[in-house]
């Protein structure tokens, strides 16, 4: 395993749409457990290959409850809104709140080529979403929120 450069916003190919994974070999395997490694050094919580300058269409999502590899993967099905701040390893210092779908249903294979079902909710359907949209060269900062909810912040916050 090696870390990876994550590339910034400056670069061109974030904008670029990623091609379908077709073969399942070692280069592949090579380029996920660098992405989880990049991810996890870089302290985020999700990495797209895009953003390590590879346009296949490969996710890693960590979002505390293990890792999840995606390999072409797609969205099946959305279920309500949110509307959180967001932020990204290759924007960094950026954020901004979008509107993401509160529930979402993703169909990706892994690397035995089977297909699965993975369903996220709250952070981890953020995620999908942010990661799967770099596949497709958006970046959050396209899904800003023109009207930004203003959260009510508890009694506790404000004493501190």
């Amino acid at each position: 395993m090696a870390l990876r450069r994550i590339v910034t916003k400056e670069d061109p190919i974030l904008r670029k749409k990623s091609r379908p994974v077709e073969k399942f070999d070692k280069k592949l395997f090579d380029l996920l457990d660098d992405m989880a490694e990049t991810m996890k050094n870089a302290e985020g919580v999700g990495l797209a290959a895009v953003q390590v300058g590879m346009l296949r269409r490969v996710i890693v999502i960590d979002v505390g409850d293990g890792l999840i590899e995606l390999i072409n993967p797609e969205i099946i099905e959305e279920e309500g809104e949110q509307y959180e701040d967001e932020g990204c390893l290759s924007l960094p210092n950026e954020s901004c709140q979008t509107i993401r779908p509160a529930v979402v249903k993703v169909k990706a294979q892994n690397r035995d080529k089977q297909w699965c079902l993975y369903k996220g909710e709250g952070l981890k359907a953020r995620c999908f979403c942010h990661e799967i949209d770099h596949l497709d060269g958006i970046l959050f900062t396209d899904r800003k929120n023109p009207n930004p909810v203003i959260k009510e912040e508890h009694e506790e916050d404000i004493a501190r």
